[in-house]
């Protein structure tokens, strides 16, 4: 009972915060946007809880950046230039990531991030809600920008986060790529990667995420005024949910428990950044 009131509201909490962040924005496309977000989760949730799986969890959240982006384009009047690039960057990035995870499940067989999580209605629903929050936040800022009077300016600072984005959609990309090279090896079977990216940072593919992330908020930053600008909580709230939360928390849980007893890894986690790629090595 204690379990389920804490899921709820959890819940509540996940669909309560972006959305009042949208109503801050005073845009009436981001609030439905945010709106959309949520309900594209809690309908996708339905058949999932009743047959029980997760293989379309992360597609789902695909769509939905997808759907948010054309949602706001479409119903933002005329479209500016800069508005239609930093539309193009998103679902670039949201197709190849979705594609890219839904194969994984589908040659895995499942997430095993889910096994405790889907027999609880509860618990399930929350991390279906907490789906919509990831994707409302990454979102606010760029949909709150493409929906303002002029679109995304183009400017110097546009360029700037033009070239962040595409230095971490690269980094993320290459990153995917050499570890399903590493994966799909026999012989790398039960082993941890240490090479190629993995070799600078523990999680560079995350590394990449988030600096893509900071180059969208770069690229919306001119076309926002007043209030708006607490959408810029974006790169932090994704900082946050990678490092802390989900993503590498899980996973240097998981390699701890399943390495941690090998000297080989207690030197690559004391030699190799968790995230951030050291500039200057130590001697």
């Amino acid at each position: 009972m204690k379990d389920r009131a804490s899921n709820l509201f959890a819940t509540i909490l996940a669909f309560y915060f972006p959305l009042q962040i949208a109503l801050l924005t005073g845009s009436k496309t981001v609030i439905t946007s945010v709106l959309l977000a949520f309900s594209i989760q809690w309908v996708c949730f339905i058949p999932a809880f009743l047959l029980q799986t997760e293989k379309f969890y992360d597609l789902t959240g695909s769509v939905t950046y997808l759907s948010l982006i054309l949602f706001t384009v479409y119903f933002s009047g005329p479209i500016a230039v800069g508005s239609l690039v930093v539309a193009g960057c998103v679902i670039l990035w949201a197709v190849r990531l979705g594609s890219f995870l839904f194969f994984r499940i589908k040659k895995d067989g499942e997430d095993k991030r889910f096994r405790k999580i889907k027999p609880s209605f509860t618990r399930f629903f929350m991390t279906w809600t907490l789906q919509g929050t990831w994707v409302s936040m990454c979102l606010l800022c760029v949909l709150t920008a493409i929906s303002s009077n002029y679109g995304i300016v183009v400017n110097l600072t546009f360029f700037v986060g033009l070239l962040l984005f595409a230095f971490g959609f690269g980094l993320e990309v290459v990153a995917d790529s050499q570890k399903s090279r590493f994966r799909s090896d026999p012989k790398n079977k039960d082993l941890f990667i240490a090479s190629g990216l993995w070799a600078l940072s523990r999680h560079p593919n995350y590394l990449g995420e988030l600096t893509l992330w900071v180059g969208v908020a770069t690229m919306s930053f001119s076309s926002l005024s007043g209030l708006q600008y607490l959408t810029l909580v974006s790169p932090v709230f994704i900082y946050i949910l990678l490092v802390y939360i989900s993503g590498v928390r899980i996973l240097e849980d998981s390699g701890r428990k399943k390495w941690g007893h090998l000297e080989a890894y207690k030197s690559y986690l004391n030699n190799t950044p968790k995230l951030f790629i050291r500039v200057f090595r130590k001697r």
